[in-house]
């Protein structure tokens, strides 16, 4: 497996997870300490939206290629939206990996190394928004959504209301005011993950050599801002 995915996904994974800069729409847990499965629970703060007041759960699975292929994203249970196929499985085309001859999406639309957890997440409220009809996973949803938006909205709110009883024991549901003030509830963050998380049991990594990796980061930002020092010293004195 992978040990650049795994430095890379624990860094995302502590960003998102940090209370000052994560982002207040998503919940996010590791499954069993696995640093490549996720539990997301997807909230919309924008009161005026249908999906306002829901927890949805979903699940994020990361290759070992990653960064350079594309996670999947999966509602747990499905929701009704067009661009959501009846398994749960999101389809948008930044987790689409680029060069795909089957498909007519641009690759500058589709993934790229660049790209990062929170981009696809800030993508996947966007959508939840603004489904992209032209290209659905769900027909139905997609007619509701295009002939019989009553019907549709009705559906969503329906799911809504299931869908709290999914949010987590003693988790407490951010606001549009919370989330811009400052003042976020807190996310419990696991302080322990950076020495006790494991992978799938058919692929192992020591977790030794990924501390060596975090280490040999910082080594080399630090020998890198002395160079910059010296430079700046050196000019000074010219």
């Amino acid at each position: 497996m992978s040990s650049s995915a795994a430095s890379v996904l624990f860094r995302q994974f502590r960003e998102l997870t940090d209370p000052k800069k994560g982002i207040p729409s998503f919940h996010i847990e590791l499954e069993n300490n696995n640093i490549f499965l996720w539990n997301v629970g997807v909230m919309v703060l924008n009161e005026d939206s249908i999906y306002h007041g829901g927890y949805f759960k979903a699940q994020m699975k990361f290759p070992a290629e990653f960064p350079f292929q594309p996670p999947s994203f999966r509602f747990t249970p499905p929701i009704y939206h067009p661009n959501v196929y009846k398994d749960g499985k999101l389809c948008v085309s930044i987790l689409h990996a680029a060069g795909d001859p089957t498909s007519e999406e641009p690759d500058a639309e589709t993934w790229s190394p660049v790209q990062t957890v929170e981009t696809v997440l800030i993508s996947i409220i966007s959508l939840l928004e603004d489904p992209n009809i032209n290209s659905p996973a769900n027909v139905d949803a997609a007619v509701d959504w295009r002939k019989n938006r009553k019907a549709y909205n009705a559906h969503v709110k329906a799911e809504v209301e299931r869908s709290k009883q999914d949010i987590p024991p003693d988790f407490i549901m951010p606001t549009a005011n919370t989330a811009y003030s400052g003042t976020n509830p807190p996310h419990e963050q696991n302080d322990t993950i950076d020495e006790n998380f494991w992978y799938d049991s058919d692929q192992s990594y020591e977790e030794d050599s990924l501390m060596e990796d975090f280490e040999e980061d910082d080594e080399e930002a630090e020998d890198e801002e002395d160079e910059d020092i010296s430079e700046n010293i050196n000019s000074e004195n010219k």
